[in-house]
């Protein structure tokens, strides 16, 4: 059932709903929508969410999967707290939240993941070739960009990897936003969204 904050079955939660710190990555609604969309989800995914930030994705995860299981990791110990808290107010019971640095940490989980969703970690070449592994056949793996050389990692990874049924997306998100008496659209900085199979 959706939760009582947002009573909805379609996802794109306001970001404004969730608790968030100074510094600390959120991935805005729309960006989100296109994330989940790549993840191609089934009821019972298990879904590895590496470098979760603030914790929307789990979020939104939880509550589009109720069946499915979700594993937040994220090294930095006030950040792993605060997605407990976000998924406590959405009361997400289907959430683990994995306090570690990826890859080292990905052999301590203790579900083989469908999916995963890699929205941060400087090694992503490494945390890339570590879920490879872990994968199944037709697994598939979704990673963000946001600057030219996690771009390049990322493709130059597939690429090693043999990945399948690659795709990219670029985000153009303009919102509207009140600036003194007038209302005016503001971009939203560009996100490159990669996605792959392991089809062997």
């Amino acid at each position: 059932m959706p939760s009582k904050l947002w009573p909805y079955i379609t996802p794109g939660i306001p970001d404004e709903l969730f608790e968030h710190l100074p510094g600390i990555p959120l991935s805005g609604r729309e960006v989100r929508l296109l994330l989940i969309s790549q993840l191609r989800l089934k009821p019972d995914s298990v879904l590895w969410d590496i470098g979760a930030g603030t914790g929307t994705i789990p979020v939104e995860v939880g509550l589009l999967c109720p069946n499915g299981r979700i594993i937040a990791v994220e090294r930095d110990e006030e950040v792993a707290t605060l997605i407990k808290r976000n998924c406590d107010r959405f009361d997400i019971k289907n959430v683990e939240v994995v306090e570690g640095s990826a890859p080292d940490c990905l052999h301590d989980l203790k579900l083989a993941p469908h999916r995963v969703c890699i929205e941060g970690g400087r090694p992503i070449q490494d945390i890339l070739q570590a879920v490879w592994h872990y994968l199944p056949p037709s697994g598939r793996v979704v990673a963000t960009a946001v600057n030219l050389e996690s771009l390049y990692a990322i493709s130059q990874s597939f690429s090693q990897l043999r990945a399948r049924n690659i795709e990219v997306v670029q985000s153009a998100v303009n919102r509207l936003e009140t600036r003194g008496f007038s209302q005016i659209f503001v971009a939203a900085d560009p996100i490159f969204i990669l996605s792959g199979e392991k089809l062997d």
